[in-house]
């Protein structure tokens, strides 16, 4: 399968802030997320201070927060980056698709086993979502895995 093509270039200062995951074929720590989010800031060494947080099991369950750290790719126009969870471990990150107006976003893994659709706002009108799962499905992804996430 041929390697994923990421965007060709990201304005870092644009791509920080709150980024609603509004559905994603999901690792094993999002278990039934509700308002899922992943935030990201730029630390002063380079790296990407990431927060990913939600509830678990409802919209009032227990509130779960994860701390990786993103490294960016030399080379790659920022879209391509190493997230690490546990040192030494860094996993691939890949910025696949950005909307122009930076308002969505897809990021996708070459071996198509997780993928995170994203977007400004916690709501996407049905076309604009289902634009982005055709896009997923494009990448080679098995778009049945999809979950969308409950966003309020």
């Amino acid at each position: 399968m041929q390697p994923i093509q990421t965007a060709s270039t990201v304005d870092l200062d644009k791509f920080m802030g709150d980024w609603a995951v509004i559905a994603a074929i999901p690792t094993l720590i999002e278990r039934a997320p509700y308002n899922p989010v992943e935030s990201y800031q730029r630390n002063a060494d380079g790296s990407i201070a990431t927060t990913f947080r939600f509830h678990q099991g409802a919209f009032d369950g227990p509130l779960k927060e994860y701390h990786p750290t993103g490294f960016i790719v030399p080379g790659t126009h920022n879209a391509e980056w190493k997230m690490q969870f546990i040192w030494p471990f860094k996993s691939e990150y890949l910025i696949a698709y950005l909307s122009e107006d930076y308002q969505h976003t897809i990021i996708a893994r070459n071996k198509r086993d997780y993928v995170w659709l994203m977007s400004r706002n916690r709501h996407l009108d049905d076309a604009t979502y289902q634009t982005l799962v055709q896009r997923i499905a494009d990448m080679g992804y098995d778009t049945s895995k999809l979950i969308k996430f409950p966003q309020q």
